[in-house]
């Protein structure tokens, strides 16, 4: 099979297009032969050597995809050669031939795309927890949301809007504001504003938000300032770099809310992951979530794809198809 491989961290230059053998059929798992791959910021990070890797190199980049199955170990008897698949947390996917074991495969309805799917599912789950688990958002909350243009901050946004919320989105650039309005905030503001305190004017009783979903990190004083009185932060990633210690008398002060957030804890049964991922599905079918159309490179021009997804330039989400 032809694989996106690096041997050593590095910058986009160190992945190559090559030949490997095909992954070994174990018990419990299938083949799936891969249509759409979807590439994340945690891929730029382990291809750094920001992450631990497992194994030795060559390594494989990419947890996440959508595809055909194409051989079944002789014990799995719920998915059959033919099957549309897809998965959020299966590792080695920049391939063209992908080992998943059964309790991770989520059954892809006919009218889901693979590219929707790729597209989707691990920033959809994300951001289908946060809205329902860390933060559990109502109707009338007025919600800020960090990153507002990105794969999750633009999924999150939907998210909340059809839970009746008001959102505010935060960006970093122009370009990125109107993303962000076109997925739905209500107002977008530029980093480099005085955000936290027009956040609190923006609230419609000038004490600040109920909640403010922080991807960010740095910023985390901040979103606290932007939230009301026993408002909420959850804290779900580090784009800006690592949070500041936070006072716990300050919390209890101003009875504020830390949280924090992370995909693994909340899909850990096989029946949660596939519930998680019918519910997003159902959202495309009603309209709830309207996707960015994505952006795709060929598997074997990875190495551009990594660039632009690493300039922080782009909207929405790259896809690697094989």
């Amino acid at each position: 099979m032809k694989a996106l491989i690096f041997e050593h961290f590095g910058g986009p230059e160190v992945l190559r297009y090559a030949d490997l053998p095909d992954p070994e059929l174990e018990p419990g798992t299938v083949w799936v032969r891969m249509k759409a791959i979807g590439l994340n910021f945690a891929d730029i990070y382990r291809r750094r050597g920001d992450y631990h890797l497992a194994g030795q190199a060559p390594y494989i980049l990419g947890y996440e995809g959508a595809g055909i199955v194409e051989r079944v170990a002789e014990d799995v008897k719920t998915v059959e050669v033919g099957d549309r698949v897809a998965f959020a947390d299966v590792p080695y996917a920049n391939a063209e031939l992908v080992k998943v074991g059964i309790d991770h495969i989520i059954p892809l309805p006919d009218d889901i795309t693979f590219e929707q799917s790729a597209a989707l599912l691990l920033q959809g789950l994300t951001a289908h927890y946060l809205v329902n688990d860390s933060y559990s958002v109502q109707p009338g909350d007025e919600i800020v949301i960090h990153a507002a243009a990105g794969g999750v901050g633009q999924l999150l946004t939907q998210l909340a809007k059809a839970k009746g919320a008001r959102v505010l989105g935060l960006t970093s650039s122009p370009a990125k504001r109107e993303a962000a309005l076109s997925a739905g905030a209500d107002e977008v503001l530029l980093y480099d504003s005085d955000w936290a305190n027009a956040a609190v004017r923006w609230s419609y009783d000038g004490q600040g938000v109920n909640a403010v979903y922080d991807s960010v990190g740095s910023t985390l004083m901040d979103s606290f300032k932007a939230t009301k009185i026993k408002g909420s932060v959850v804290f779900y990633g580090m784009a800006g770099g690592n949070p500041p210690h936070i006072d716990p008398r300050m919390l209890m002060d101003t009875s504020k809310t830390l949280t924090g957030g992370d995909l693994w804890n909340h899909i850990v049964t096989h029946s949660n992951r596939v519930e998680r991922s019918e519910k997003l599905f159902e959202a495309i079918r009603q309209g709830h979530l309207k996707m960015e159309e994505p952006k795709s490179f060929p598997l074997r021009e990875g190495a551009e794809a990594h660039r632009l997804l690493e300039s922080r330039s782009s909207t929405g989400k790259i896809l690697l198809i094989p």
